[in-house]
């Protein structure tokens, strides 16, 4: 019997996407789903948590979305879709059987390893929890590898919460530190309302800042006031991480639409530390 050749994406055309069935589609919010894609052909792939994929509908066209979930089976996807845009509302009309067209994995990924023996911050506003919830579902299937685990999470409302079977699952953990907030209540919230760096102040007795690896992703306004709040906490700015998005288009470094000072964010992020990014901070949609 001759064995299926597995064809990894490194050694081919990086700009031919690999066809993928949807196997589910679950509804987040109003105008956000989460597809669980499979490969149709025998490819090895494995995306780390905070790189992203270039996923493109045959005739609209094709957008990067960070990986949201770790793999059932090799070489399935997780990918949460908000509809914002012409091949993003197509996106996110797929229904279980319809194709896709994947490329990846491109850019870095989050400083898991760094992590290991640390405190761990995972601060996310909005659809910035996607790219966050595959490094949380990371550490805790390895959870005696980290220290004290803390997850903040910020949205519009209630009802603009991503991962709500999560959310009540992570909330019973006693080894994970979960606070929540929202901009807007509605009559049903009895949590946080304000901003998610304001929860930092409210977790900072549960950290040490000099052993603390914190990951941010969301809104650039919600980035930029959570790394002062962290710097007014001693976290290092060496230990501050980021999930940068730009107009990735090529996502192998050849195009330019995702510059941002020296990086191609694309290949060089999306994830960087803060240090490395502070020179550049004050460029517009930073």
């Amino acid at each position: 019997m001759v064995k299926a050749a597995i064809t990894t994406p490194a050694a081919t055309n990086p700009f031919i996407p690999f066809p993928f069935v949807v196997m589910s589609r679950r509804r987040e919010t109003r105008d956000t789903v989460t597809l669980r894609l499979r490969p149709l052909r025998n490819v090895r792939l494995l995306a780390q948590p905070g790189q992203f994929m270039m996923l493109s509908v045959i005739g609209v066209g094709e957008v990067p979305i960070s990986v949201s979930g770790l793999p059932r089976r090799p070489g399935e996807l997780e990918h949460t879709i908000r509809a914002v845009g012409s091949v993003t509302r197509h996106l996110v009309a797929l229904r279980p059987g319809d194709y896709i067209g994947v490329r990846g994995p491109f850019g870095t990924s989050w400083p898991l390893q760094l992590a290991h023996g640390q405190d761990v911050l995972l601060i996310a506003g909005g659809l910035g929890f996607a790219p966050l919830r595959s490094a949380l579902l990371s550490i805790l299937r390895e959870r005696w590898r980290y220290r004290q685990v803390i997850a903040l999470y910020g949205a519009r409302s209630p009802t603009d919460l991503l991962y709500r079977r999560d959310l009540s699952r992570w909330q019973q953990r006693p080894d994970l530190v979960l606070r929540m907030t929202v901009d807007h209540p509605d009559q049903y919230w009895r949590g946080q309302v304000g901003v998610v760096p304001n929860l930092i102040r409210q977790v900072a007795a549960f950290f040490e800042p000099a052993n603390t690896i914190a990951m941010i992703c969301g809104p650039e306004i919600m980035m930029r006031f959570t790394i002062r709040e962290l710097q007014k906490h001693g976290v290092p700015d060496e230990h501050i991480f980021l999930s940068l998005e730009r107009n990735m288009q090529c996502a192998i470094g050849l195009c330019g639409h995702c510059q941002l000072g020296p990086f191609f964010l694309c290949k060089d992020g999306p994830v960087l530390p803060y240090s490395r990014l502070a020179p550049f901070s004050d460029i517009r949609e930073f």
